[in-house]
């Protein structure tokens, strides 16, 4: 059957008019059910307005009228994983990579390396072979420089990551590249996005280097830090800037580490450290990893809130008369196990109310999506307050309107974990069974707050539920928290700083 008005909406997709395009699609479906290009198309267009939860059923489609389209189950596997549905998107990504193409298989392995941490499904022993996969392919094309170290005074020390510019991801690490011994140390920053500033927390030395290298090829890039005499090279971006990662492999450093954008093993061979601590990474679960790991004494995300933020506020639960559980987490973080156990909280206090706020909510189909997988475990949309993208003041802000933070699970919050507790709002998480699952865990032990470290998921719903029936309590650590986080170790990057100039020293003339 011929579908004129399906050209014209191939059309508007690919000139990014994605809403009409939308429009076309639905009235070429209206007249033939069955037609693939339209439901293709329509689950492109949906996911290109990140409205995923429209985009999942119709990609679902295509793939029952043409099973073998592996390309497809690369595009549901993205829709899947945005919205949390992480163990599914995992399996589409899977059969994508037994069954595709060269380059389908490629992009499978490449997005089941960044999100294998986050499936609940999957153990430790897999998500390290998930990633040493990808490792060994990127590693095909990769010859190492393997440079010795040169003589010299001061050790040379590259950090290269992709947020030197975002002073909300910023707070995590750069009080440590500031806290540097600039006498010992020759300090070099590779940039990939916009450069350090002062907005972003820099404190600015003449004598650091500052390289901005966007858009550069690995194989080049490595070339001129050999050339550049770098001792220790660090990288901070983990999987969050996946492209980046390979560097790794062309050993353009003599000792090569890897910390603060980790939760988990990089699965590359080769390098000298894993920088972790002792409440992330225990010491059973080593064999996990692909590389030696070094531990700190305490979290190995320490923050340094060097911007103005909101006051802490009282727990809205005084006036409102019922508690306000929340998570600004991201959407991808929300598995079905987060959502099953938040669903308990909710259920064991009636009165509650849950609020949720992530970019994803912008979306109408996303949140009808949110609100369908709670509906399953009996939680109504009125007990829910979703809530979407806004300026990083205004999410800070937003926790003024929470009593509780509920942390997601196998996959915490990092960013999002400080940033609760900086604005007063206890965290609740558990000990989880993966580094990713113990972020969380590692930054509340170290600000002396391990009572909102729950063993398992039972005892977090009781905790939360503990919790709530205090509110006087929760008044009062409201409002001294602040002062305790900012004294204890949570909040020392240069303390540990110091631990690791100690480690890249010992590295670097072992």
């Amino acid at each position: 059957m011929d579908h004129p008005r399906l050209a014209e909406a191939d059309r508007l997709h690919l000139s990014g008019r994605h809403a009409e395009a939308i429009g076309g699609y639905e009235e070429v479906l209206a007249a033939d059910p069955d037609c693939f290009e339209a439901w293709n198309g329509l689950g492109h267009a949906a996911a290109s307005r990140q409205e995923y939860g429209q985009a999942i059923p119709a990609l679902r489609r295509a793939l029952k009228l043409r099973g073998e389209e592996a390309t497809l189950r690369v595009n549901l596997g993205k829709a899947l994983f945005a919205l949390g549905h992480v163990t599914e998107a995992v399996r589409e990504y899977a059969r994508a990579w037994r069954e595709g193409d060269e380059a389908t298989r490629a992009a499978a392995l490449r997005n089941l390396a960044v999100i294998a941490p986050g499936d609940p499904v999957l153990g430790n022993a897999a998500i390290r072979e998930i990633r040493r996969y990808w490792a060994e392919a990127e590693a095909a094309a990769v010859t190492p420089l393997a440079p010795a170290r040169r003589p010299g005074a001061k050790l040379r020390l590259a950090y290269y990551g992709a947020f030197f510019h975002e002073k909300n991801w910023m707070k995590m690490y750069m009080g440590v590249l500031n806290a540097h011994d600039r006498d010992r140390f020759e300090l070099h920053l590779i940039a990939d996005g916009a450069p350090p500033s002062v907005e972003a927390g820099y404190r600015d030395h003449p004598e650091d280097r500052i390289w901005e290298v966007g858009g550069l090829p690995n194989a080049e890039l490595a070339g001129h830090i050999a050339e550049a005499g770098i001792d220790v090279l660090v990288d901070l971006n983990g999987y969050s800037h996946q492209a980046r990662l390979p560097l790794l492999l062309h050993r353009a450093a003599p000792v090569q580490i890897a910390w603060n954008g980790m939760y988990g093993t990089t699965g590359f061979p080769g390098l000298d450290a894993l920088i972790g601590d002792g409440w992330s990474i225990p010491p059973e679960e080593e064999q996990f990893c692909s590389e030696p790991v070094r531990r700190v004494a305490h979290t190995y995300l320490p923050f340094d809130f060097f911007y103005s933020t909101p006051p802490v506020t009282p727990p809205p639960c005084l006036e409102a008369g019922h508690v306000t559980f929340g998570s600004l987490n991201s959407a991808y973080k929300l598995t079905d196990p987060t959502i099953e156990a938040w669903s308990a909280v909710l259920r064991a206090v009636p009165s509650a109310r849950l609020l949720m706020r992530n970019r994803a909510l912008d979306h109408a189909s996303n949140r009808a999506d949110l609100l369908a997988r709670f509906a399953i475990h009996g939680v109504p949309a009125e007990r829910i307050a979703l809530e979407g993208s806004g300026t990083h003041d205004e999410f800070l802000a937003t926790y003024g309107r929470i009593d509780l933070a509920l942390d997601s699970f196998p996959y915490n919050g990092g960013t999002t974990t400080a940033e609760a507790l900086w604005q007063g709002v206890p965290v609740l998480t558990i000990n989880g069974d993966r580094w990713a699952g113990r972020t969380s865990r590692s930054i509340l032990m170290a600000a002396g707050l391990g009572r909102y470290v729950a063993p398992d998921i039972a005892s977090f719903v009781e905790t939360a539920v503990a919790l709530t029936q205090d509110p006087q309590g929760l008044a009062e650590r409201r409002a001294g928290q602040r002062a305790a986080l900012a004294a204890s170790p949570a909040c020392d990057p240069a303390s540990l700083c110091r631990e690791l100039e100690t480690i890249y020293l010992e590295l670097a003339t072992r």
